[in-house]
């Protein structure tokens, strides 16, 4: 009984697990914006592409991560370890997400937030693989980002568990 008490609450603190094959995310720059006719970082009209569309135009690490919910692997993503200030935008759509004033270092292996723009994503129940957890989504192209939960900093005491390849970043000194 205590061996199965111990591997519940194992599996349990599991909270950013790997979901799917794991997808390595090495690059800083986002080539799919360069053949994606969807992508803007102004235009929030809601997009209803399919997913075999979305196949054509990005990259298989993303594909594999936004469209079919898959993760990168723990402490490989280029924005885990990154404290430049600036916005992060959905790297599919180019949807505004996250402000880098909301990141924090959580260790958890993925990059994390404390806050998103309440435009930028909505919540998406996900009880695959045994689990109950809250899954995170680009308000405008439905791409899988990550997942929330509620062990975060204050002052929101949640915590945004995104996957790197989902993110695009341009930096405060990009913009003006």
């Amino acid at each position: 009984m205590r061996f199965l008490f111990l591997i519940l609450t194992f599996t349990f603190l599991q909270t950013c697990s790997q979901t799917h094959q794991p997808v390595k995310s090495s690059i800083m720059e986002n080539s799919t914006t360069k053949n994606n006719p969807y992508f803007s970082r102004t235009d929030r009209t809601k997009l209803t592409i399919p997913n075999e569309e979305w196949k054509k135009i990005l990259d298989p690490e993303l594909y594999a991560v936004a469209r079919e919910a898959a993760t990168e692997r723990p402490h490989t993503g280029k924005f885990n370890v990154f404290d430049e200030r600036g916005e992060y935008y959905c790297a599919v759509c180019g949807n505004h997400l996250f402000r880098s004033d909301a990141k924090f270092a959580s260790t958890c292996g993925w990059p994390s937030f404390f806050e998103a723009d309440k435009e930028g994503v909505i919540y998406k129940r996900d009880t695959s693989y045994g689990m109950e957890r809250i899954e995170v989504l680009c308000k405008r192209c439905n791409s899988h980002l990550g997942h929330v939960f509620n062990d975060g900093p204050k002052p929101t005491g949640v915590r945004f568990c995104m996957n790197s390849v989902s993110l695009d970043f341009v930096g405060d000194s990009k913009e003006k």
